[in-house]
């Protein structure tokens, strides 16, 4: 069993904005916090961090979203349309907590009407004693072909999965691999360095947010 280096506190913000005494938006942020007395530099920078784009979420719900949420009820209501609730939800999940590095990603799922909402996928990587982003490529230093390895290995899952009907991914994928592909758009596990790309991205909205786990 891996014991956790750091202790994560979940933090949670969350509210039910009505108008016109009905509910219109409700949001539910959750976002991480490391509790700890060690490496205070680098955990303050990334508390701070996580706690900034919490509450930026938070006035986007409350600011944003609630106006085009009051614009919707009322074309809703004066044509006799059905009244629906907007819906943000943030929620993150650590998948690498070991040698000063924290790895997470989380899920932003959006609903604003129509046969389902949207949800897109951010990683943050860290360097906790130094304070610092840890990049793609600190996983390969002695290596610079690490991206052609990289791009190799995700067209050659894909083409198995194609294979065994197991998704389905657009014609052009190969393509669209190379065209998508962010240097950020990555997270750690024990033994993989997951590569994700969004909805639409390489794959119909029903093949979900591809990830693509390659081997350390």
């Amino acid at each position: 069993m891996v014991i956790p280096m750091f202790e994560i506190q979940k933090i949670t913000l969350e509210n039910r904005l009505k108008y016109d005494n009905t509910l219109i938006l409700k949001y539910c942020i959750t976002y991480p916090k490391i509790i700890s007395n060690k490496y205070m530099y680098g955990i303050e920078k990334f508390n701070h961090f996580n706690q900034i784009e919490a509450f930026k979420t938070k006035l986007y719900s409350e600011k944003n979203l609630f106006a085009i949420a009051k614009q919707d009820y009322e074309y809703n209501k004066s044509n006799g349309y059905p009244i629906f609730v907007y819906e943000l939800i943030l929620d993150f999940v650590i998948t690498y907590n070991d040698n000063n590095i924290l790895s997470l990603y989380q899920k932003e799922y959006t609903y604003t009407g129509g046969a389902h909402g949207s949800t897109i996928m951010i990683a943050q990587n860290w360097n906790i004693l130094i304070g610092k982003e840890f990049l793609l490529n600190d996983c390969y230093k002695n290596d610079s072909s690490f991206l052609l390895y990289i791009l190799q290995e995700i067209n050659h899952q894909i083409n198995i999965q194609k294979e065994n009907n197991q998704k389905i991914y657009f014609d052009n994928s190969c393509q669209l691999v190379l065209n998508n592909f962010k240097f950020n758009q990555f997270y750690l596990n024990e033994k993989n360095i997951a590569i994700f790309f969004q909805s639409y991205e390489i794959a119909p909205y029903s093949s979900g947010i591809p990830v693509f786990f390659i081997p350390k």
